[in-house]
């Protein structure tokens, strides 16, 4: 169905081994787009994955780093970041934030990593 209510979806942590990013998923053959919430302080540890990924912020600040680049700052509402494939990233929230993360898909995966690898969140207390 190419409409898509995201208030309708199934919230869920979206990348457990490396963030606490929780929100709705929409994936497509070639892309996954998802509407992704932080509490200040979580995010996503220092980590990097093939996939390109732009994130833009709806609401709320994020700190955002790329430490191979020596490159960092603070983004909030209107604001983005592109992180290449490979690139180490880390991203901080600085108060509760909002943001849309698109991601391409890349032998069926986007956001998600595979089936199982939940053991950030184990570690978190949120499994």
């Amino acid at each position: 169905m190419p409409l898509i209510y995201m208030e309708d979806l199934q919230k869920e942590y979206v990348t457990p081994k490396y963030s606490t990013a929780f929100g709705e998923l929409v994936t497509g053959q070639r892309i996954e787009v998802g509407r992704l919430r932080f509490e200040p302080g979580e995010g996503a540890v220092e980590h990097a994955h093939p996939q390109e990924q732009v994130m833009y912020v709806i609401s709320g600040r994020l700190r955002v780093d790329f430490p191979d680049e020596g490159e960092g700052g603070e983004i909030g509402p209107g604001d983005g970041f592109h992180a290449p494939p490979n690139v180490l990233h880390r991203v901080t929230a600085l108060e509760p934030t909002i943001v849309l993360s698109c991601k391409d898909v890349l032998d069926g995966i986007g956001h998600k990593i595979a089936p199982g690898e939940t053991d950030r969140l184990d570690e978190l207390g949120k499994n």
